[in-house]
Protein backbone atom coordinates (compact mmCIF):
# COMPACT_ATOMS: atom_id res chain seq x y z
CA UNK A 1 0.00 0.00 0.00
CA UNK A 2 1.35 3.70 -0.68
CA UNK A 3 2.21 5.43 2.00
CA UNK A 4 -0.05 8.55 1.18
CA UNK A 5 -2.86 5.66 1.08
CA UNK A 6 -1.46 4.41 4.79
CA UNK A 7 -1.71 7.96 6.04
CA UNK A 8 -5.09 8.75 4.90
CA UNK A 9 -6.34 5.82 6.90
CA UNK A 10 -4.24 5.90 9.94
CA UNK A 11 -2.99 9.81 10.47
CA UNK A 12 -4.99 12.09 12.40
CA UNK A 13 -2.52 14.58 13.68
CA UNK A 14 -4.25 14.12 16.98
CA UNK A 15 -2.73 10.36 18.48
CA UNK A 16 -0.40 11.55 21.01
CA UNK A 17 -2.73 14.78 21.66
CA UNK A 18 -6.07 12.19 22.50
CA UNK A 19 -3.78 9.84 24.21
CA UNK A 20 -2.55 11.86 26.72
CA UNK A 21 -5.93 13.08 27.45
CA UNK A 22 -7.26 9.56 28.17
CA UNK A 23 -4.37 8.90 30.19
CA UNK A 24 -5.07 12.48 32.04
CA UNK A 25 -9.01 11.32 31.97
CA UNK A 26 -8.01 8.06 33.45
CA UNK A 27 -5.95 9.27 36.28
CA UNK A 28 -2.72 8.38 35.39
CA UNK A 29 0.07 10.03 36.49
CA UNK A 30 2.49 10.17 33.23
CA UNK A 31 5.84 10.63 35.36
CA UNK A 32 5.03 7.46 37.06
CA UNK A 33 3.05 5.52 34.14
CA UNK A 34 3.62 1.72 33.99
CA UNK A 35 3.78 -0.30 30.80
CA UNK A 36 0.35 -2.60 31.85
CA UNK A 37 -1.30 1.20 32.59
CA UNK A 38 -1.36 1.31 28.86
CA UNK A 39 -3.64 -2.07 27.83
CA UNK A 40 -6.51 -1.00 27.04
CA UNK A 41 -5.55 1.31 24.51
CA UNK A 42 -2.76 0.17 22.82
CA UNK A 43 -3.46 -3.21 20.66
CA UNK A 44 -4.88 -2.40 18.09
CA UNK A 45 -6.20 -6.00 16.72
CA UNK A 46 -9.44 -8.15 17.85
CA UNK A 47 -9.23 -9.78 21.31
CA UNK A 48 -6.47 -7.12 22.05
CA UNK A 49 -3.88 -7.99 25.13
CA UNK A 50 -5.38 -11.56 25.25
CA UNK A 51 -4.65 -12.47 21.67
CA UNK A 52 -0.60 -10.77 22.24
CA UNK A 53 0.00 -12.81 25.34
CA UNK A 54 -1.11 -16.35 23.29
CA UNK A 55 1.35 -15.56 20.66
CA UNK A 56 4.32 -14.77 22.94
CA UNK A 57 3.75 -17.69 24.38
CA UNK A 58 3.36 -19.63 21.67
CA UNK A 59 6.51 -18.19 20.18
CA UNK A 60 8.32 -19.42 23.15
CA UNK A 61 10.42 -15.68 23.19
CA UNK A 62 13.76 -15.73 25.38
CA UNK A 63 15.91 -12.67 26.82
CA UNK A 64 18.27 -13.36 24.23
CA UNK A 65 16.06 -13.20 21.27
CA UNK A 66 15.80 -10.60 19.10
CA UNK A 67 12.22 -9.86 17.94
CA UNK A 68 10.42 -7.44 15.21
CA UNK A 69 7.19 -6.52 15.39
CA UNK A 70 5.85 -5.50 11.59
CA UNK A 71 3.45 -3.51 11.51
CA UNK A 72 3.85 -1.87 14.76
CA UNK A 73 1.33 0.81 14.89
CA UNK A 74 1.68 2.51 18.17
CA UNK A 75 3.96 0.11 19.59
CA UNK A 76 1.67 -2.16 22.46
CA UNK A 77 2.64 -5.50 21.25
CA UNK A 78 6.43 -4.66 21.53
CA UNK A 79 6.04 -2.88 24.52
CA UNK A 80 4.35 -5.79 26.08
CA UNK A 81 7.28 -8.29 24.78
CA UNK A 82 10.15 -6.23 25.85
CA UNK A 83 8.27 -5.75 29.56
CA UNK A 84 7.42 -9.25 29.64
CA UNK A 85 10.27 -11.68 27.95
CA UNK A 86 13.52 -8.44 29.09
CA UNK A 87 14.51 -9.21 25.47
CA UNK A 88 15.47 -6.58 22.28
CA UNK A 89 12.33 -5.39 20.34
CA UNK A 90 12.53 -3.53 17.08
CA UNK A 91 9.15 -1.74 16.07
CA UNK A 92 8.52 -0.98 12.36
CA UNK A 93 5.50 0.96 10.93
CA UNK A 94 4.92 3.08 7.85
CA UNK A 95 2.75 5.53 9.50
CA UNK A 96 4.85 8.02 11.12
CA UNK A 97 2.07 9.60 13.36
CA UNK A 98 2.43 5.76 14.74
CA UNK A 99 5.99 5.84 15.30
CA UNK A 100 6.55 9.09 16.99
CA UNK A 101 3.64 8.13 19.19
CA UNK A 102 5.16 4.92 20.11
CA UNK A 103 8.45 6.56 20.56
CA UNK A 104 7.14 8.74 23.03
CA UNK A 105 4.88 5.92 24.78
CA UNK A 106 7.96 3.72 25.53
CA UNK A 107 9.68 6.50 26.69
CA UNK A 108 7.25 7.54 29.00
CA UNK A 109 7.16 3.93 30.51
CA UNK A 110 10.68 3.30 30.40
CA UNK A 111 11.36 0.71 27.98
CA UNK A 112 12.90 3.09 24.93
CA UNK A 113 16.42 1.50 26.12
CA UNK A 114 14.48 -2.00 24.67
CA UNK A 115 12.97 -1.18 21.96
CA UNK A 116 14.06 0.69 18.95
CA UNK A 117 11.15 1.83 16.31
CA UNK A 118 11.36 2.80 12.75
CA UNK A 119 9.36 3.97 10.28
CA UNK A 120 9.60 1.22 7.52
CA UNK A 121 7.39 -0.50 5.22
CA UNK A 122 6.85 -4.16 5.86
CA UNK A 123 7.33 -5.49 2.59
CA UNK A 124 10.93 -3.54 1.97
CA UNK A 125 12.41 -4.36 5.38
CA UNK A 126 15.80 -2.11 6.19
CA UNK A 127 17.72 -5.04 7.96
CA UNK A 128 20.31 -7.81 7.08
CA UNK A 129 18.95 -11.31 6.35
CA UNK A 130 18.80 -13.35 9.62
CA UNK A 131 18.44 -10.48 12.15
CA UNK A 132 16.01 -11.71 13.93
CA UNK A 133 14.76 -14.70 16.05
CA UNK A 134 10.69 -14.11 16.23
CA UNK A 135 8.93 -11.84 14.06
CA UNK A 136 5.27 -10.89 15.02
CA UNK A 137 2.60 -9.61 12.17
CA UNK A 138 -0.96 -9.60 14.14
CA UNK A 139 -3.34 -7.19 12.02
CA UNK A 140 -1.55 -5.95 8.89
CA UNK A 141 -1.65 -7.94 6.17
CA UNK A 142 -5.80 -6.93 5.60
CA UNK A 143 -3.34 -3.51 3.92
CA UNK A 144 -0.78 -5.46 1.85
CA UNK A 145 -2.31 -6.25 -1.64
CA UNK A 146 1.30 -7.80 -2.38
CA UNK A 147 1.41 -10.73 0.33
CA UNK A 148 3.65 -12.88 -1.18
CA UNK A 149 6.41 -10.25 -0.89
CA UNK A 150 5.38 -9.61 2.54
CA UNK A 151 6.30 -13.11 4.09
CA UNK A 152 9.55 -13.31 1.67
CA UNK A 153 10.17 -10.25 3.64
CA UNK A 154 9.43 -11.28 6.80
CA UNK A 155 11.82 -15.26 6.25
CA UNK A 156 14.30 -13.14 4.69
CA UNK A 157 15.24 -11.24 8.18
CA UNK A 158 14.51 -14.32 10.30
CA UNK A 159 17.02 -16.80 10.92
CA UNK A 160 16.89 -20.41 9.83
CA UNK A 161 14.41 -21.73 13.07
CA UNK A 162 13.03 -18.38 13.93
CA UNK A 163 9.25 -18.13 14.12
CA UNK A 164 6.76 -16.11 12.36
CA UNK A 165 3.75 -15.01 15.13
CA UNK A 166 0.44 -14.48 12.93
CA UNK A 167 -2.75 -13.13 14.57
CA UNK A 168 -5.05 -12.00 11.26
CA UNK A 169 -7.97 -11.60 9.48
CA UNK A 170 -9.32 -13.59 6.56
CA UNK A 171 -12.49 -13.47 4.48
CA UNK A 172 -15.25 -16.31 5.30
CA UNK A 173 -18.59 -16.59 4.11
CA UNK A 174 -19.67 -14.89 0.99
CA UNK A 175 -21.39 -11.12 1.57
CA UNK A 176 -20.53 -7.79 1.41
CA UNK A 177 -19.12 -6.15 4.47
CA UNK A 178 -19.82 -3.34 6.29
CA UNK A 179 -17.31 0.08 6.38
CA UNK A 180 -16.01 1.32 7.91
CA UNK A 181 -13.41 -1.66 9.75
CA UNK A 182 -10.67 -0.87 11.65
CA UNK A 183 -8.30 -1.22 8.50
CA UNK A 184 -10.30 -0.27 6.00
CA UNK A 185 -13.10 3.22 5.61
CA UNK A 186 -13.91 1.81 2.46
CA UNK A 187 -13.32 -1.40 0.25
CA UNK A 188 -10.53 -0.60 -1.71
CA UNK A 189 -8.23 0.09 1.35
CA UNK A 190 -8.70 -3.26 2.11
CA UNK A 191 -6.60 -6.53 0.86
CA UNK A 192 -8.65 -9.67 1.94
CA UNK A 193 -8.29 -13.85 1.16
CA UNK A 194 -9.03 -17.33 2.70
CA UNK A 195 -7.47 -18.73 5.82
CA UNK A 196 -6.29 -21.48 3.25
CA UNK A 197 -4.81 -19.05 0.88
CA UNK A 198 -3.02 -17.08 2.83
CA UNK A 199 -1.71 -20.47 4.43
CA UNK A 200 -0.24 -21.34 1.70
CA UNK A 201 1.15 -18.16 0.40
CA UNK A 202 2.92 -18.12 4.00
CA UNK A 203 3.92 -21.90 3.18
CA UNK A 204 5.12 -20.56 0.06
CA UNK A 205 7.28 -18.13 1.20
CA UNK A 206 9.78 -20.33 3.39
CA UNK A 207 7.96 -21.43 6.33
CA UNK A 208 6.67 -24.32 7.93
CA UNK A 209 3.01 -24.12 9.88
CA UNK A 210 3.72 -25.20 13.58
CA UNK A 211 0.24 -23.91 14.68
CA UNK A 212 -2.80 -22.68 12.82
CA UNK A 213 -6.10 -22.27 14.85
CA UNK A 214 -9.57 -20.46 13.70
CA UNK A 215 -10.49 -18.67 16.90
CA UNK A 216 -13.31 -16.51 15.06
CA UNK A 217 -16.10 -18.04 17.48
CA UNK A 218 -14.10 -16.61 20.65
CA UNK A 219 -13.14 -13.16 19.01
CA UNK A 220 -16.72 -12.74 18.39
CA UNK A 221 -17.53 -13.58 21.34
CA UNK A 222 -15.06 -11.19 23.21
CA UNK A 223 -15.65 -8.27 20.96
CA UNK A 224 -19.55 -8.40 22.35
CA UNK A 225 -18.65 -8.35 25.60
CA UNK A 226 -16.08 -5.79 24.67
CA UNK A 227 -19.07 -3.54 23.14
CA UNK A 228 -21.37 -4.09 25.97
CA UNK A 229 -19.13 -2.36 27.97
CA UNK A 230 -19.56 1.36 29.52
CA UNK A 231 -17.53 4.24 28.15
CA UNK A 232 -14.26 5.06 29.71
CA UNK A 233 -11.60 7.08 28.71
CA UNK A 234 -8.81 4.44 27.56
CA UNK A 235 -8.85 2.76 24.65
CA UNK A 236 -8.82 2.05 20.96
CA UNK A 237 -11.51 5.63 20.59
CA UNK A 238 -8.98 7.40 22.04
CA UNK A 239 -6.93 7.49 18.57
CA UNK A 240 -8.87 5.75 16.17
CA UNK A 241 -11.49 7.37 14.29
CA UNK A 242 -14.81 6.06 14.16
CA UNK A 243 -13.62 3.34 16.52
CA UNK A 244 -16.93 2.13 17.89
CA UNK A 245 -18.70 1.80 14.25
CA UNK A 246 -15.70 0.24 13.21
CA UNK A 247 -15.19 -2.06 15.85
CA UNK A 248 -19.79 -2.79 16.01
CA UNK A 249 -19.39 -3.36 11.77
CA UNK A 250 -15.58 -5.83 12.77
CA UNK A 251 -17.79 -7.59 15.37
CA UNK A 252 -21.39 -8.37 13.20
CA UNK A 253 -18.99 -9.82 10.02
CA UNK A 254 -16.91 -12.09 12.60
CA UNK A 255 -19.98 -13.14 14.26
CA UNK A 256 -22.24 -14.44 11.09
CA UNK A 257 -19.07 -14.98 9.10
CA UNK A 258 -18.34 -13.07 6.72
CA UNK A 259 -14.52 -12.22 8.68
CA UNK A 260 -12.30 -14.83 10.10
CA UNK A 261 -9.86 -14.92 12.94
CA UNK A 262 -6.70 -16.64 12.31
CA UNK A 263 -3.96 -17.35 14.85
CA UNK A 264 -0.57 -19.20 13.72
CA UNK A 265 2.97 -19.94 14.10
CA UNK A 266 5.28 -20.80 11.29
CA UNK A 267 8.61 -21.86 11.50
CA UNK A 268 11.48 -20.65 9.26
CA UNK A 269 12.89 -23.50 7.13
CA UNK A 270 16.00 -23.91 5.46
CA UNK A 271 15.87 -23.80 1.94
CA UNK A 272 17.13 -27.55 1.42
CA UNK A 273 14.61 -28.84 3.99
CA UNK A 274 11.63 -26.86 2.34
CA UNK A 275 8.92 -29.47 1.08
Amino acid sequence: MKDTVIDTQYSTGVSRRNIERALLAAGKDLDHLRPEDLALLEDFHTMGRYATGQLVDMAGITAADDVLDAGSGIGGTARFVADHCRCRVTAVDLTEEYCDTARWLNQLVGLDDRISVQRADVTELPFADATFQVAFSQHVQMNVADKPRLYREARRVLMDGGRLAMWDITSGEHGELDYPLPWADRPDLGHLVGSGELRAIVESAGFEIDHWSDLTDQAATLMQAILALPPTPLGLHAFVTDFAQKAANLTRALTDGRLRVIQGVARAVAPQSRS
